[in-house]
């Protein structure tokens, strides 16, 4: 294994303390996020503090870094549409991680729009947000995964 993929343990600069927190802060790996996705059932969705969450209990951290955590998410996005257009069926389900409040990720393939098409296919009610400038699902607590 390359050192330098394995997840690792971070104590932050103060800088970093003053945003999010002191405490050892992981650094995951996109295989890690990767492996998180793919375990949310169809029918359920989840965010990446969830996954964050998870993360850091798993490795026995305060937190786990919200940067890399997101960068990670879109490499996972990124790959599986790639894998789409190889006819590759084993997609991570990226679709299935919506931000805290339910809202839709722009920055995932295919903005919004395509993001909102996967879900719909899975059956999710897709609503504006009360602003009127994103798209959300509906009742999106209620699809919540309670990860091990």
């Amino acid at each position: 294994m390359r050192p330098d993929l394995m997840p690792r343990i971070e104590i932050p600069t103060s800088d970093w303390h003053k945003k999010f927190g002191e405490g050892k802060m992981l650094i995951a790996t996109p295989l890690l996020v990767d492996r998180l996705i793919r375990e949310v059932p169809k029918g359920n969705l989840t965010t990446i503090n969830l996954i964050r969450e998870k993360l850091a209990h798993d490795f026995h951290a305060d937190y786990t870094c919200p940067i890399t955590t997101g960068i990670f998410t879109w490499i996972v996005a990124n790959s599986a549409e790639e894998n789409r257009k190889h006819h590759d069926h084993n997609l991570s389900p990226y679709w299935r991680v919506v931000k805290e409040d339910g809202r839709l990720n722009p920055k995932y393939p295919g903005g919004e729009k395509h993001h909102a098409d996967l879900l719909k296919a899975e059956g999710y009610k897709i609503v504006k947000s009360k602003n009127g400038k994103h798209l959300m699902v509906a009742d999106f607590n209620e699809h919540l995964i309670k990860f091990d």
